[in-house]
């Protein structure tokens, strides 16, 4: 029975939004095609029929996970842009870092993209510039100091990893958890002149 076009184009985001969400929880290695498949209400036989493979499913789930995340920041809030400190205090919420399936992309997978081809990682780097590009102009808005270029990276590498961390140590030390998220708000407030 052929799919008419409308069809397909669900089924794919379907297949796309399912493996974003898995990958984000269990990371690209840990989920299967079968079992995003299936979590999508389809086959895995349906994702070939959209997907060339497995990294190809990847490397567009990774771009939706990360294009969401964009819009998060670059989307009005109460008719207002977001400003840096909301952005800083929203990315560095534990509800964000507790919500892994529905968090950055980049947290979530920065670990493992080293490990995946060059499609992936392209993918990555793009949505890191991304992000890089909102903290560039939130600090040229706010006529900073010095570089801010290489302020944005530290501060978007700072984010990343201040979640990555933060995950990483919530089991056993929760405490520790929530004091990371403290600690890198604090220090990269400092960076960007705000009183915090």
């Amino acid at each position: 029975m052929k799919v008419s076009k409308e069809k397909a184009a669900q089924n794919r985001a379907a297949l796309v939004e399912t493996a974003a969400r898995l990958i984000r929880e269990r990371g690209i290695d840990g989920v299967g095609v079968a079992e995003i498949g299936k979590a999508a209400g389809l086959t895995h036989g349906a994702l070939y029929a959209h997907f060339k493979s497995k990294e190809a499913l990847a490397a567009e789930a990774l771009a939706y996970g990360l294009q969401v995340s964009h819009e998060r920041m670059t989307t009005p809030r109460d008719g207002h842009m977001p400003s840096l400190g909301e952005l800083l205090d929203s990315y560095l919420s534990e509800e964000r870092r507790d919500d892994i399936a529905n968090g950055c992309a980049m947290a979530a997978s920065a670990s493992e993209i080293g490990r995946q081809d060059e499609t992936i990682s392209a993918r990555y780097s793009e949505g890191f510039e991304n992000m890089v590009d909102v903290f560039e102009k939130h600090l040229h808005a706010r006529k900073a100091k010095g570089n801010a270029r290489e302020k944005a990276i530290a501060i978007a590498t700072a984010l990343i990893g201040g979640i990555a961390a933060s995950r990483a140590v919530l089991k056993a030390r929760p405490e520790l958890a929530n004091e990371i998220l403290r600690a890198v708000r604090r220090t990269v407030g400092e960076i960007v002149g705000e009183k915090v």
